[in-house]
This record gives structure tokens, C-alpha cells and sequence, in this order.
């Protein structure tokens, strides 16, 4: 029986980059570049493509990967591996984008660890120290608030914790602009978590939460894990010096050329 497995969804109908799994990045496929540096984890025993799409399908076996058929029906990636999850006999499932070709296998072990180590934790999952205070404030990069014992509290695209004596900020009619506070000790001081998309779940947990309706935080947010957080699970989350870059435009491909010299 394996321990963990590593499950990647996969589909060919992206809006902004039809086929994007496919796309080439120096002479590999995305999905062969996430599924390689996955299967390069200690902890894992197997690693599988979850897709609705023959052409992915048939390229992840070209390879050598192994490759399980889901429904095309599905409304998340965590909605796909969880039907690829009922064949496969497993304690511990990690969810890992197919569209991040930087991943690194010991975030992969991270993940794992932390439902390992604590019979408490839920979902586990990772986090980065954001430095540049554009990423505080874009709503495309979410943040993520932790007890002190690394238990999620919030997961956000607004700025959290909002760190009133340390920003200022003028609202004008097409946005708000921020500026830092003369005192740049106070910035310093500060500190601000992205969150890293990767999840370690327990299969039970990962069948219950696949179970549960779209909940109110995650419908006004569009982050899936505040199901999770409302229905009481506890998501661990561990801090990594790790960054991972995903790709989502024909844009981001290109960038993902220049990352690669210092990355792949």
C-alpha cells in the first residue's frame, strides 16, 4: 500500500492557454517538468496525471509517467484528483498544479511531513515571506495568517495582516496607492506570508472535503481552501524559502524561459 502519492490535475481547456500542459519549455512539456521534479520527492511512492484529455493522457505515458482518465465535469483540480484518489490505495494525497514547472521536490516532503508529524492537521500546506510590497498588495497573490503553532487562520487576497502603523494609503477613484511610512524600521519588522498552492492531504480528508457545498468565504474570496477553514478542518502550514511560478498565459511561458537559466 503506498504511504503518500503525489497527484497532478491536468486539462486542456484553459481559458487563457488552451493545451498549456503540452506547451513546450526547453525541449519538455509542462506537465513532464512538474512530474519529474515531483517524482524526485523522498517521501513520495507514486505520482500520477489526473486529466480529462486524451492528448495529455497519451503524452504523460510517452514519457514514462503513469496517467489516470477523470471526468471532464469537474469544477476544481482538488474535485479531480479526489475521483483519481478512489482508485489508489494511499494514506496521504498531495495536490501539486500542473502548471508549475518549478517545484521543487523537497516542498513536496514538506508537505508530507507535516501531516507525519501531527495528528491534528487536516490539509498541510506552504507559505513564503513576501518582501516586495507590490505582492502584498496585488490581489492575485494570496496571503495566508498563522497561529503560533503554524495552524492557518485566514487565507486572503487583500493584505493580511494590514500593517496600519507601518503603510499609508490614499484611495483614488481607480484604486488605492500605498506608500511607506518614513519610519522604515516599522517595515522591517514586518512580516507577510504568501501562500505556495500545493496541498498534503488526508485521503479521508480529502473525500470530505470534495463533499462539502462551496461555502461563503470561498465564494466571496475564490479560494477554495476557506471550505476547508469554514467547516472547521485544520490546515498546518509550513514557511519555505522555496518560490514556485505558474503558468497561465503564453506571457508567463516566456517569463518561464528567463526563470529557467536559474530554476530547471
Amino acid at each position: 500500500m503506498h504511504k503518500a502519492v503525489a497527484i497532478i490535475p491536468a486539462r486542456f481547456q484553459s481559458t487563457r492557454f488552451p493545451g498549456k500542459p503540452l506547451a513546450t519549455l526547453k525541449g519538455k512539456i509542462i506537465i513532464q517538468h512538474v512530474y519529474e521534479h515531483v517524482s524526485s520527492a523522498k517521501l513520495v511512492d507514486s505520482v500520477f496525471v489526473a486529466t480529462d484529455d486524451h492528448r495529455i493522457f497519451d503524452a504523460v505515458k510517452s514519457f514514462g509517467g503513469k496517467a489516470i482518465m477523470t471526468s471532464p465535469l469537474h469544477a476544481s483540480g482538488s474535485d479531480r484528483i479526489a475521483e483519481a484518489a478512489n482508485g489508489i490505495e494511499c494514506d496521504h494525497i498531495v495536490n501539486v498544479q500542473g502548471d508549475e514547472p518549478f517545484i521543487r521536490p523537497e516542498m513536496i516532503d514538506d508537505v508530507i511531513e507535516l501531516l507525519y508529524n501531527d495528528d491534528r492537521v487536516s490539509i498541510s500546506t506552504l507559505a513564503k515571506q513576501i518582501t516586495d510590497i507590490r505582492e502584498i498588495m496585488s490581489p492575485h497573490i494570496v496571503k495566508v495568517i498563522m497561529n503560533s503553532e503554524g495552524f492557518a487562520m485566514y487565507f486572503s487576497r487583500a493584505a493580511i495582516p494590514f500593517h496600519r502603523d507601518a503603510w499609508e494609503c490614499e484611495t483614488f477613484e481607480n484604486g488605492m496607492r500605498i506608500t511607506l511610512a518614513p519610519d522604515e524600521a516599522l517595515m522591517r519588522g514586518h512580516v507577510c506570508h504568501k501562500h505556495i498552492g500545493i496541498y498534503g492531504f488526508r485521503k479521508s480528508t480529502l473525500s470530505t472535503f470534495t463533499s462539502l457545498e462551496e461555502s461563503r468565504l470561498e465564494r466571496i474570496e475564490k479560494l477554495e481552501q476557506l471550505r476547508a477553514l469554514e467547516a472547521g478542518m485544520r490546515i498546518k502550514v509550513k514557511i519555505t524559502e522555496h518560490d514556485t511560478f505558474g503558468i497561465d498565459t503564453l506571457e508567463d511561458l516566456r517569463k518561464a524561459e528567463e526563470w529557467q537559466n536559474i530554476s530547471l
